[in-house]
């Protein structure tokens, strides 16, 4: 580990915490400063990985401080958008169509009508009508006039 230079430990640091396998790390730091590192010294880097247990303070606040501001921008990541994941259903669909994959064209259209459908989201929409209507609820605004209020009451309950 005490090979590397400290722009390398940052580099490989920075990208475990953004959720890199230590094998994407290791070819990242071989293109980027063309040095081989091996999946066990990436590792070591990781404060929540066994290996990284005695892994320097500073190395341990950079990995959380990254780790922090990564899940924080979540939006900043392309897919993670609507309109970015329609524009990429719509490119592959119309690939599908050209080469006659009527299938994959068939499916990338229902997920891109399910994304469009929040299907994917935990969003619930409630609907407080019975099938017949019968129980729909209604709202009452009475304003703080409880003499409204009180006869209101007295008609649903069927008294004077």
């Amino acid at each position: 580990m005490s090979d590397l230079t400290n722009e390398a430990k940052a580099f490989i640091v920075q990208g475990l915490a953004s959720y890199m396998t230590p094998t994407e790390v290791v070819n990242a730091v071989k293109e980027e400063f063309d040095i081989k590192v091996s999946r066990q010294t990436a590792s070591a880097y990781d404060p929540n990985k066994a290996q990284g247990k005695g892994l320097a303070q500073e190395w341990r606040d950079l990995f959380n401080e990254c780790r922090k501001r990564f899940n924080e921008n979540l939006l900043d990541i392309p897919i993670a958008n609507k309109a970015y994941r329609l524009n990429m259903l719509d490119r592959m669909a119309r690939d599908a169509e050209k080469s006659k994959n009527r299938p994959l064209a068939a499916a990338l259209a229902e997920q891109a009508a399910k994304e469009m459908g929040e299907v994917f989201t935990n969003k619930q929409k409630l609907d407080h009508q019975s099938s017949d209507k019968s129980m729909t609820p209604t709202i009452n605004n009475f304003n703080g006039d409880a003499q409204a209020a009180s006869q209101a009451y007295q008609d649903i309950m069927g008294g004077k």
